[in-house]
């Protein structure tokens, strides 16, 4: 959830349904522009991303649609898009604290009768717990901590009672659970190496990731076939495929397309913005090219930045620092990065356009080819 601090939503890369997102001009926005139309008049407090459309939840609990699908429903306390299902949240019709949590093929656009619904309570034993972020959960994950929603069959996952999740985030075809002890489990496919296990290979129940052991995780986020963590400290470890440049590590396919590759360091201006030197070999060799990356690797952040929030795409990741600025890189074909062009990049690029215009990024939420930003004026400013 964004901050209650006022701020304004800003949108940019794919809007090829007629998704909300700035302007929304052609198939595509290149650089942030706040969001127009309905949604920006309703006090937007969530984003949820699809394809090809975007879901909204309004703190007033109106879940607006905008893209592929225009439709609204209130009462709602929660929503995820996906192009199977979309899953809302919705207040119970009965006394206590319960939820309905309702499953709507996403062409409904919200009308008539959702495919399947069912009644969750919020587990008082999770929330009464010290240091619990209960509150916090946001779908797939369901309020009880101990199930989430799967586009695919079956719809509701149940996950084993030790597993004390904290939040949940789904890939294309893999899974990421942080719990409350700050440890990261992953499970699902693992053939672009995106469970960080050393290996390309499956994982059909929840495995914790050992390399990160002893490190306590504060976020994550899971992309097309990638994964990131933001640690307590503000670290980033990053792992999976990387044939856009999504885990800012050297990409061949942009080397031959002639952009700065991530192992350039004297391609790399202090602030991330990119310097004039060629991409290609450094000092006359080779440059490491990694096309999957099977265990975490640490990523340093431009000018030494922590960072608190990261968010992913198909094949691009998103990280909030903890100074307010926001960092790009991977594939950008549709504008997605927000740096003014279609060019996709294998190294974290600050955004300046919140530089220059003073803004404070608070979230970030990326959906599979867009990217949606919420920020507020510096203070001062």
């Amino acid at each position: 959830m964004a901050e209650e601090r006022p701020g304004t939503w800003f949108g940019f890369g794919f809007c090829g349904f007629g998704q909300a997102l700035g302007s929304g001009r052609g198939l595509q926005v290149h650089s942030p522009e706040p969001l127009r139309g309905p949604e920006a008049d309703a006090d937007i407090c969530r984003v949820s991303a699809s394809w090809s459309y975007t879901a909204f939840l309004s703190r007033a609990g109106q879940v607006l649609l905008s893209g592929s699908v225009d439709g609204a429903a209130g009462g709602c306390r929660d929503a995820w898009a996906s192009e199977a299902l979309l899953v809302v949240l919705r207040d119970g019709q009965g006394p206590g604290p319960g939820a309905e949590l309702q499953a709507w093929d996403p062409g409904s656009a919200l009308r008539g009768e959702p495919l399947w619904t069912q009644t969750v309570v919020p587990d008082a034993d999770l929330g009464d717990r010290p240091g619990s972020e209960a509150q916090n959960q946001t779908l797939p994950l369901l309020p009880c901590a101990r199930a989430y929603v799967s586009p695919r069959p079956p719809l509701h996952r149940p996950l084993a009672p030790e597993l004390r999740a904290r939040r949940l985030e789904l890939g294309a075809e893999h899974v990421l659970l942080l719990d409350e002890a700050g440890q990261v489990f992953s499970w699902g496919g693992g053939r672009h190496g995106q469970l960080g296990h050393g290996t390309l290979e499956a994982e059909l129940q929840p495995r914790l990731l050992e390399a990160l052991q002893g490190l306590r995780m504060a976020e994550v986020a899971a992309g097309g076939w990638h994964s990131v963590c933001v640690s307590e400290t503000g670290d980033v470890y990053i792992w999976g495929w990387n044939e856009s440049g999504q885990l800012a590590l050297p990409c061949r396919r942009l080397a031959e397309e002639g952009q700065p590759v991530a192992g350039d360091a004297a391609g790399l201006d202090e602030d991330g913005s990119a310097g004039s030197r060629a991409a290609g070999a450094v000092d006359g060799a080779p440059a490491p090219f990694i096309a999957v990356q099977p265990f975490p690797a640490l990523l340093d952040l431009p000018r030494g930045s922590d960072a608190v929030k990261a968010s992913c795409g198909s094949r691009h990741t998103a990280v909030v620092t903890g100074t307010g600025e926001l960092y790009t890189w991977g594939w950008g074909k549709y504008g997605q990065l927000g740096h003014e062009e279609a060019a996709s990049r294998d190294r974290p690029c600050r955004v300046e356009y919140f530089v220059h215009k003073q803004l404070q990024v608070v979230a970030v939420s990326c959906g599979p080819w867009n990217t949606y930003v919420y920020a507020v004026g510096r203070e001062g400013s």
